[in-house]
């Protein structure tokens, strides 16, 4: 049996274990938090929507994205797949036409027609757009998920608030999942922040995913169930890991209040910031060297790709396999920094 050593519990460390144990390989899972999914993927939307992405990322994203909705619709059936609703105010009408013109497998809806799929959305918006295939998921409850299988699997081995550079080698493999903290390895890792609410109303009821557009404040506001609502997310080119802004709460504030009034008098129940792990161009790499392969630069985009990448690092550990629309070339190892 092949003994892989996983390094970081967040979205990208726990998916890559679990498929990696799926697979029959040895799998310990090492962590320096006391706790899986301490770390950004805690922040996440848990948005599920490879299409919405089309209107600023590569068609790259999408294409590995639609590998998640698989995973986390029909193999661990944690997403709910309710579609994800684009909406814009009145004034914004033409960042509507953008995004439709950027994305695909979407159906336009009329005032009529968005009132009957979101009640509560009634005479707010004249137009929207729907995307009926996209999913969601609430982040915590997935990581949380994702740990006790491992539990379950006799191939795995967990350990938390372990530091990883004081144990010896791994006996085969490493694969580092370990987001920003792997810039000490990979140099052109860059942090961007981003900040988030969770809002509990009880005078608000969202079925699917809300993304508002905006030229200068757009926000989503992802429904978690029992009132509870997350609103996000801010995109800041800084590596400030914890410090959440006032200008960023009111500024999503405001904008929640533009999709229903009511989150105005709702509870703050929690705000969160970390940094996303990003290269240059915004894009996943899997990156070879020598016995150790890093999986990094998901960007805003964890949830969505971390599937697809697993996947992808289990054929290289068993199969020596090359993807080069994630991997490069260079001097025998596959690496691009």
């Amino acid at each position: 049996m092949m003994h892989v050593r996983v390094l970081g519990a967040g979205v990208a460390g726990l998916c890559t274990a679990y498929v990696l144990a799926r697979e029959g390989l040895g799998v310990e899972l090492i962590e320096r938090m006391p706790q899986p999914g301490a770390g950004c993927s805690r922040f996440a939307g848990g948005m599920i929507a490879p299409w919405c992405e089309l209107e600023s990322a590569e068609p790259i994203v999408a294409s590995l994205g639609q590998e998640a909705l698989d995973f986390w619709v029909e193999e661990l059936a944690l997403a709910t797949r309710a579609g994800t609703l684009v909406v814009a105010p009145p004034r914004e009408g033409a960042e509507l036409i953008d995004f439709a013109r950027k994305t695909k497998r979407f159906v336009n809806l009329d005032a009529a027609a968005l009132s009957q799929l979101e009640p509560q959305l009634s005479g707010r918006f004249e137009t929207a757009l729907h995307f009926p295939q996209e999913a969601h998921l609430d982040p915590r409850q997935a990581l949380n998920f994702l740990a006790q299988q491992l539990k379950k699997m006799p191939n795995v081995t967990q350990q938390y608030g372990v530091d990883a550079s004081m144990l010896p080698p791994a006996q085969d493999w490493t694969v580092d999942c370990r987001g920003f903290v792997a810039k000490d390895h990979l140099r052109q890792l860059r942090g961007v922040k981003g900040e988030m609410l969770i809002l509990r109303s009880e005078e608000i009821a969202l079925s699917r995913p809300i993304r508002m557009l905006h030229p200068r404040r757009p926000v989503y506001i992802v429904p978690r169930g029992a009132g509870y609502f997350m609103i996000g997310a801010t995109m800041i080119e800084n590596e400030e890991r914890a410090r959440v802004t006032a200008r960023s709460i009111v500024e999503l504030i405001n904008s929640a209040f533009a999709i229903h009034p009511a989150f105005a008098e709702a509870e703050i129940v929690e705000t969160g910031s970390d940094l996303r792990p990003a290269f240059r161009d915004n894009l996943p790499q899997l990156i070879r060297r020598q016995k150790t392969l890093y999986i990094n630069g998901l960007y805003r985009h964890g949830f969505l790709l971390a599937p697809a990448l697993a996947k992808r690092a289990a054929r290289v550990l068993s199969e020596d396999a090359f993807f080069p629309e994630v991997m490069n070339a260079d001097s025998g190892e596959w690496a691009s920094v």
